[in-house]
């Protein structure tokens, strides 16, 4: 029985052996979401061209906010002036200066919730074990090589053709990433 694929990883010793491999991946047909970079430092220009763009984060972020204002706004106003009036002193039930607090604490609260899920969605956390730490080769992601990842669940990947293209980049190694 053949363990499943995680993806191949390719090996540099630079940064822009990297960056170039990125690009023409991407180039390849890969999918965006497909390529992974590893790299000790941050490298300038990687984020362009793996299209790191996390545009989900600012709009699930609104959401959470519109959301969780309104939703309290609303609360204080039922719970105050329909479900549970008490006149004090002759106020009106439906004093909205006061809820003005609390409704914008909870959008901040809400806002930050939605942010947090969703750059953990984004970077597919909580894992509590990569396929990646399995290889050897990776051990030095953090001290000086370069790795680019291409995952098997791309809809372009066939492992024979996938091998060949990273190999074409003429890399250190190219080696399987088995799934367990």
């Amino acid at each position: 029985m053949s363990v499943p694929l995680h993806g191949l990883l390719a090996e540099f010793s630079e940064a822009e052996h990297l960056l170039a491999a990125v690009r023409r991946a991407r180039d390849e047909g890969y999918y965006a979401a497909c390529i992974e970079a590893y790299s000790p430092y941050p490298v300038e220009g990687l984020d362009k061209a793996l299209d790191a763009r996390h545009h989900w984060v600012p709009f699930w972020m609104l959401i959470g906010a519109i959301g969780g204002g309104a939703f309290t706004y609303w609360l204080e106003w039922w719970s105050a002036a329909v479900n549970y009036p008490i006149n004090v002193g002759g106020r009106p039930t439906f004093s909205w200066p006061a809820f003005i607090p609390p409704a914008v604490e909870m959008t901040i609260l809400w806002a930050v919730l939605l942010g947090v899920l969703a750059v953990l969605y984004g970077a597919r956390l909580p894992r509590v074990h990569h396929p990646l730490f399995e290889s050897r080769e990776f051990e030095r992601a953090t001290s000086d090589h370069f790795f680019l990842l291409v995952r098997g669940n791309d809809p372009s990947f066939d492992a024979q053709r996938t091998q060949a293209f990273l190999e074409s980049l003429s890399p250190l190694s190219v080696v399987e990433v088995a799934e367990e």
